[in-house]
C-alpha cells in the first residue's frame, strides 16, 4: 500500500468514526391508543407494519450506525407522521376510515411494506391470506 493510499483509508475511517457521533433520534413515545384489531389482524400488523407505524418500533442493529441510522430514523418519522397505529385516538372517525382504505390501497398495489424494508425483515412479507385478512378487516372498518 503506497503513502496516498493509507491516508486515504485513514482519513475514511477518521470521517465514518466522526459521523457516528451524529445524534440520531430513536424513540418509542408512550402508545396513547392502538388501533383496535382483532387477533389475526394485530399480529399481521404489528409483523409487518408497527415497526415504522408505530411508537413501539424495534430498532434494529444497524439502526445504530451512521449514515444508514439516518435514513432509519427519517424513514420511522416519516412513516408515523403518515399513519401511527399508535396514536389513533388522535384521528377522527372519518381520518381512522379514510387512512385505513389508504393503507389497503397501498398495500394492495404493493407498495407496501417497502421492498427493502421486507428484504431483511422477511416476517414483514404478506401472504396472500395476510392480504385477504387486512382487506376485509379495512372494508369492515371503513364502512363504520
Amino acid at each position: 500500500m503506497n503513502r496516498t493510499t493509507g491516508i486515504s483509508w485513514l482519513v475514511t475511517a477518521a470521517l465514518f468514526a466522526a459521523i457516528q457521533l451524529v445524534p440520531v433520534e430513536r424513540t418509542n413515545p408512550p402508545v396513547e391508543r392502538d388501533i383496535p384489531a382483532p387477533p389475526g389482524v394485530k399480529a399481521v400488523l404489528k409483523r409487518a407494519c408497527y415497526d415504522c407505524h408505530s411508537n413501539e418500533t424495534n430498532w434494529p442493529w444497524y439502526s445504530r450506525i451512521a449514515p444508514i441510522s439516518w435514513m432509519v430514523a427519517r424513514d420511522v418519522r416519516e412513516a408515523r407522521a403518515e399513519l401511527n397505529f399508535s396514536t389513533w385516538n388522535r384521528y377522527s372517525a372519518k381520518e381512522q376510515a379514510s387512512r385505513l382504505s389508504e393503507s389497503w390501497e397501498t398495500v394492495a398495489e404493493g407498495d407496501m411494506p417497502l421492498k427493502f424494508y421486507v428484504a431483511p425483515h422477511r416476517g414483514a412479507r404478506l401472504s396472500a391470506h395476510d392480504r385477504a385478512l387486512l382487506q376485509r378487516w379495512a372494508a369492515n372498518r371503513s364502512e363504520r
